[in-house]
């Protein structure tokens, strides 16, 4: 059982960015999926989830305008979208999946997570 991200990579200040989250080992479409980060002497920062009826919880409304989740049937994967990347950005990219739906708030509890895919935001 567990989760894979995937798309991580070097870009350029102002460029976007598709990440992948790659569900095995159980049934991906009974779960919500939800995308955190932890930049480099950062602490953690949850940032969007999507559930399993694809609505769309924003924890950070500053990535508004910016990022975006979607599910990807045809490739089985929960896609994190990102635009307009900053410096501000650089940080591991986590996918979470949640049994109980996309949680309420910024603490999150898990079933699984994966172990994340380097985005690094230089020019």
């Amino acid at each position: 059982l567990q989760l894979a991200e995937s798309g991580g990579a070097l870009v350029q200040p102002g460029g976007s960015l598709r990440l992948s989250c790659t569900a095995s080992g159980f049934t991906p479409d009974l779960y919500a999926k939800g995308w955190f980060r932890q930049g480099p002497g950062k602490e953690r920062e949850v940032l969007i989830c999507l559930s399993y009826e694809d609505g769309i919880t924003y924890y950070t409304d500053s990535l508004k305008n910016r990022f975006t989740v979607s599910r990807d049937n045809a490739k089985n994967t929960v896609d994190l979208q990102m635009n307009n990347l900053s410096p501000e950005d650089t940080a591991i990219y986590h996918c979470a999946a949640f049994s109980m739906g996309c949680p309420r708030g910024p603490k999150w509890d898990w079933d699984y997570a994966g172990q994340g895919t380097q985005v690094i935001v230089s020019g």
